[in-house]
């Protein structure tokens, strides 16, 4: 079976996902009200520097400051060193140009750099550099010397800037990188004519995602493309007939009664992929923890036994688990620090080949990681470059009943602390009588199973108490009021 990438649009959202051999393998989503700012251009103002961290936070217009590191700083040419720190480029109050590398993530703000690269079809240009570089995927030799070749031909033309060629611009004949060169060139001189004529603020956004799905995410195993939208179906042939004619034939219309989505059971998988649990073919299962600071993968054979010996059961389980995780991964859009915490293995032989089989898995991914071996205790500490919020955080916000924790305090711990608050308030002020509100779980606790508890404290304060429940409180929730 070949590659698709499906997109479907509403008129507040547009998802794009990406089956593989008929497996849901990577889903974007981009809502109308909160657009994806990676690559937009800003004009900000620099609000505060800081030697010590040698950095800056600048304010581009969003809900908070941006972060700008001295490796990203750029200014007339120059950049920071060892010897000359930020703050002999940068001072609060200057308005500079910047580019966001990173979305805002949790309660981090968004990440940016004064490095401006503008990204086309087959290369990336560099405004504020003159170098010619290569994608490090391009690993043919002969091919990455022609591209450099070619590159340079037309740059000795005038052709201002820098460039770097992407990998789809593999086997490009020269007309058409080109043609990529001469694109950029206008549309970085329409970008500085903004940039002069700009207040604070956004002066240049990038495609949107239904284009950016033909310049980023097409690769030669893609047979197909279907969009579920008339008029994003004609930008999208128009985009192509400019830039990527092959592809133009993939771009099909579709107009079937039913949900494009739900044709190739991709709501299903969306669902899925919002669970914390993740159901093994062989009857084993993966638990998905997402913190601040990592993502905890752990492996678990659950209610599979197999039919050789345990180390065989657990091999076969812990390969099942590496293919599956690297899916998981690439769909549910997890980065920074992971660690997958594989089923203990005493062979050697075991290891490297569940490792080999992660590696192999990941390979399809094409977000930057990086994999170490495998730890005495079966851990495997892996990176996979973070520059968008991960589904769960982009669909999903924290229970406001247990806060994000994902548990909640027994009836019984609130019974206890209850107890503790009514001595509290006995010795410390004088009360005819306490009334303890607390949701219907709690109170049916302290009149049933802890009746006799709470009758020694009663006599013991020598105050009577009375209870009410509320039904709009949690059961971690209660009030001890003097009357």
């Amino acid at each position: 079976m070949s590659d698709e990438i499906l997109i479907n649009v509403t008129p507040a959202e547009t998802r794009v996902a990406v089956v593989e051999n008929g497996i849901l393998q990577e889903l974007n989503l981009e809502r109308q009200r909160k657009r994806d700012m990676v690559s937009s251009i800003y004009k900000g103002k620099v609000c505060r520097v800081m030697p010590g961290m040698q950095a800056a936070f600048v304010e581009i217009g969003l809900e908070r400051a941006a972060f700008l590191h001295a490796s990203d700083v750029l200014v007339g040419g120059e950049a920071p060193t060892e010897e000359l720190g930020i703050e002999r480029f940068l001072r609060e109050g200057q308005h500079i140009i910047v580019q966001v590398l990173k979305a805002p993530l949790g309660t981090k703000g968004a990440r940016l750099t004064m490095n401006v690269a503008i990204p086309s079809r087959y290369q990336v240009f560099l405004p504020h550099s003159d170098k010619l570089a290569l994608s490090i995927q391009l690993d043919d030799e002969l091919e990455r010397e022609r591209l450099l070749e070619v590159m340079q031909v037309f740059k000795d033309q005038g052709y201002k800037g820098g460039y770097i060629a992407r990998t789809a611009a593999d086997g490009v004949n020269a007309d058409d990188i080109r043609a990529d060169m001469l694109f950029l060139n206008k549309l970085w001189d329409v970008i500085d004519v903004q940039i002069k004529q700009a207040e604070l603020g956004l002066v240049h956004e990038d495609l949107p995602l239904t284009l950016r799905v033909l310049r980023d995410w097409y690769q030669s195993s893609v047979a197909k493309i279907k969009i579920d939208s008339k008029e994003n179906f004609n930008n999208m042939i128009q985009f192509a007939e400019t830039f990527m004619p092959d592809v133009k034939p993939l771009i099909e219309l579709y107009t079937g009664s039913r949900p494009l989505f739900d044709i190739y059971g991709i709501e299903d998988e969306i669902q899925k992929a919002l669970d914390r649990k993740v159901q093994l073919k062989s009857g084993g299962h993966l638990v998905f923890d997402q913190t601040e600071a990592m993502t905890t993968v752990d492996v678990n054979t659950g209610s599979f036994v197999g039919r050789g010996s345990q180390q065989q059961t657990i091999f076969k389980t812990n390969m099942e688990a590496a293919q599956a995780t690297a899916r998981q991964l690439r769909l549910r859009n997890l980065g920074g620090i992971i660690i997958i915490d594989f089923i203990d293995m005493q062979d050697e032989a075991h290891k490297e080949s569940v490792l080999q089989a992660l590696e192999k898995a990941m390979n399809k991914d094409h977000v930057k990681y990086s994999i170490s071996s495998v730890s005495e205790l079966g851990l495997v500490e892996m990176t996979r470059k973070r520059n968008r919020e991960s589904l769960e955080r982009l669909m999903c916000e924290p229970c406001e009943t247990c806060s994000g924790r994902g548990t909640l305090r027994t009836p019984e711990t609130t019974c206890y602390e209850i107890f503790r608050e009514i001595m509290r308030d006995a010795r410390q002020y004088e009360a005819k009588e306490l009334l303890v509100l607390a949701s219907n779980g709690v109170v049916e606790m302290l009149l049933d199973e802890e009746s006799n508890t709470l009758a020694d404290l009663e006599s013991f304060v020598g105050i009577p108490i009375r209870l009410r429940s509320e039904d709009q409180f949690t059961q971690e929730q209660y009030d001890v009021v003097l009357v």
